[in-house]
């Protein structure tokens, strides 16, 4: 019986596994934290809609100065954080490509050390497929001579 096959890089590629599934948790993370910033926008730039409809007056009706103030104070601040969000978005985004190229290059090392185990593996089960080929011709060779031996 041939002895188990054994991966003398085995160790490593756990290690590359392990990089590769902290490289996804990260990515994933980058995602959640993006889309939280996407949502805050969104609902900065609804408010700011709000803002613009509260500001409308009816024809005729007359128009509340201290109202409009304070509509346009608000709108400034919206504004204001609208352009700080933008700019946390683009920093986001960019840790977002920086996960995803990090993800990808651990991906491909450990496809890289997975697929020489196979190679391996492959070269492994080849080479104990012929160990036993040549003890099976070995004892056919063996039955052979032992039966030649009777016979005379």
């Amino acid at each position: 019986m041939a002895k188990r096959f054994y991966f003398r890089l085995a160790p490593v590629l756990k290690i590359r596994e392990a990089k590769k599934k902290d490289a996804q948790r990260l990515l994933g993370k980058r995602m959640g934290e993006l889309r939280l910033l996407q949502d805050h926008l969104q609902s900065l730039k609804q408010a700011q809609s709000d803002a613009f409809g509260q500001r409308r007056v009816q024809q005729g009706q007359p128009v509340d100065l201290d109202m409009w103030r304070s509509v346009e104070r608000f709108l400034a601040a919206v504004e204001q954080k609208i352009e700080e969000t933008n700019v946390e978005i683009a920093k986001a985004e960019a840790l977002v490509d920086e996960a995803r190229k990090a993800l990808t290059k651990a991906h491909r090392d450990h496809l890289t050390l997975e697929r020489l185990r196979e190679r391996r593996k492959e070269q492994y089960d080849l080479e104990v497929a012929k160990e036993e080929q040549r003890q099976a011709d070995e004892l056919a060779m063996l039955r052979y001579q032992f039966k030649a031996l009777e016979v005379s």
